[in-house]
Formats: C-alpha cells, structure tokens, sequence
C-alpha cells in the first residue's frame, strides 16, 4: 500500500493508525534520513554535489541549509533526488525483503505521484487536508509559512495526487475523525484481500 499526502496533510497520523490495524510501516522520509547519515556514502555524494556548506561541524547534514537550496532550484533538487533516491530505493527493497509473505506493508512515501510511483502499489492511499490547515500545522512544527509554501509548490497538487488514489482520507478533522476513516478502509481493503 503506498501512502501519500503533501507535507502537513497528515501522512504520519495515518501510518501510525494504519500500524495499529497491524501494518508494517516503511517511512521513506526516515531512510532519507538514514541514507545521508555522518559517515555514509550517500552523505559523501551529497558533499560532493552541493558542497561542504552543506556538513556542519559534528559531521551531519545541515538539513534546512540544504533544504533551502533545493526548494528554491529545481536543477539542484533534481541532482540530490538523483543522489538520494536510488539509496532510498535500495534500502526499501532490503527491508521489504526481510518480511514475512501476507505483510501488509504501507509505504509512506511523500512524492509517490512526483516519482511516478503509482504502478508499484496494490492500494494507493492519500491523506488530505486544506492549504490553511497544513500550513498552520506546519509553522507549528516550526517551519516558516514560506519555507512551507516552497515545499508544497515542488509537490502535486491535490488533483493530481486524487487522480491516483483508491482510498482517499480526509484529515481536516479530529484523530478520532481520521481513525474511523482509516477503520473503514482497512476494512474494505483487508476483505478485498481475502
């Protein structure tokens, strides 16, 4: 099952209820993480393509100095997308390898639509919410209102990511709203397997 949402929709919610419907959740944003980790290869390329601006003096990866270069130019976007994405892509299929048959896996993978990924799921779930929603939750999160704006204008837009969809969940709501929807289409999809 692949799960998407733009950033602030509410992706995360849905993958911790649909974990607790017994699904094992692979997070594409925490292999991200872990693939550009101090001392990896995937760091080291990184470096490489965009410099040593981009380390900050522990060793990490100063993840908001990048984020501001690639959020505001596309070519350089695409090169760490070119770096990062296959080491995603590895790291995905060694974990998705290492489960029993009969797993429900969800992937939680933000640019399922961007990546033209639609093909390699059973069931495309898409978590949604209104702009305002999402930007108001994301600048509780600590990310500026426009920072927040130039990482929804690099993603699909609504339409795009409903067009996709199997299952659509609305999460403008309470958890407890969101949990009942994810109920529901736990239940549609696990009977559909059975």
């Amino acid at each position: 099952m692949g799960l998407t949402g733009g950033i602030g929709a509410g992706k995360s919610a849905a993958a911790r209820l649909l974990a607790e419907r017994g699904a094992t959740v692979i997070d594409a944003d925490a292999i991200a993480r872990e693939v550009v980790a101090s001392g990896t290869p995937g760091l080291a390329a990184v470096a490489e393509a965009f410099g040593d601006r981009i380390i900050q003096a522990d060793g990490s990866l100063d993840r908001a100095g990048l984020g501001a270069i690639v959020f505001a130019d596309p070519a350089a976007r695409k090169r760490l997308e070119e770096i990062t994405h296959p080491l995603i892509g590895a790291e995905t299929a060694r974990r998705m390898a290492g489960l029993p048959a009969g797993t429900v896996v969800v992937y939680d993978v933000p640019l399922l639509v961007e990546a033209g990924l639609r093909g390699a799921y059973d069931v495309v779930v898409v978590v949604e919410a209104p702009r305002a929603l999402r930007l108001e939750r994301l600048e509780q999160r600590g990310l500026p209102p426009e920072q927040a704006e130039a990482r929804m204008a690099t993603q699909a837009s609504d339409a795009d990511r409903r067009a996709v969809a199997d299952v659509l969940l609305d999460n403008s709501g309470s958890l407890a709203e969101l949990r009942a929807q994810v109920a529901a289409a736990w239940e549609r999809i696990a009977g559909a397997g059975n």
